[in-house]
């Protein structure tokens, strides 16, 4: 029989990871809360149809986050 001694991963475990990386933790902001609390009761095809409607430019569900990029530029 094989034994198993360690678990498979596709990174080895000699890799450092950068600390920006380290989390998934989703992090809310006002525009995608109140988004969120509008298009949660909706479902099927009036999903879509609502999802368009607020992004006609109409909607006024909150402060958009335009300080900064959540984007990460690699140096290569």
């Amino acid at each position: 029989k094989k034994r198993v001694t360690e678990r498979f991963q596709r990174i080895p475990a000699t890799v450092k990871v950068d600390p920006r990386f380290s989390s998934n933790k989703y992090v809310s902001y006002d525009y995608a809360d109140r988004a969120h609390a509008d298009l949660e009761p909706t479902k099927g095809k009036g999903f879509t149809k609502e999802k368009n409607k607020k992004k006609r430019g109409s909607y006024r569900g909150g402060l958009i986050d335009t300080t900064g990029g959540k984007g990460i530029k690699f140096e290569d």
